[in-house]
């Protein structure tokens, strides 16, 4: 199932073509923002394509692929292409990523925990800035 959800909370469950295509017209400031998510008990992990509509008119599109790695990103002025990608991806297309060049943004995401680099003088860092 397709649920597709804007910023100002509005939720369409089991998002048609025309749902879609109407709540991505209606981005604009105070309401930049889409969601379609893939919700499938099989498909384990976080399906779903977003879109942000950023200042300069720009629309950011990311997309994420069940698990953080797999997540990526890209930019256009182009509302068509937005709107091509949206439902090529709600139809599960192969290659509906064509036209785009992708970033895989997925370790901005990881849950996967580093070590922190240590301080040249050799102290610990708090995790709390007001705390020494």
């Amino acid at each position: 199932m397709l649920i597709a959800t804007n910023e100002l909370g509005h939720v369409v469950k089991r998002a048609t073509k025309p749902a879609i295509g109407t709540m991505l017209a209606n981005l604009r400031r105070g309401n930049a923002h889409l969601i379609v998510e893939r919700v499938d008990e099989e498909l384990p992990g976080s399906w779903y394509i977003q879109v942000l509509l950023r200042e300069n008119n720009a629309y950011q599109l990311e997309y994420r692929d069940g698990v953080a790695e797999q997540h990526f990103q890209t930019m256009t002025v182009s509302q068509e292409k937005v709107l091509v990608a949206l439902f090529g991806w709600a139809a599960a297309k192969p290659n509906w990523q064509d036209g785009f060049m992708w970033n895989n943004i997925g370790e901005q995401f990881s849950s996967s925990p580093r070590a922190a680099p240590e301080p040249a003088d050799g102290a610990k860092q708090s995790a709390d800035p007001g705390r020494v």
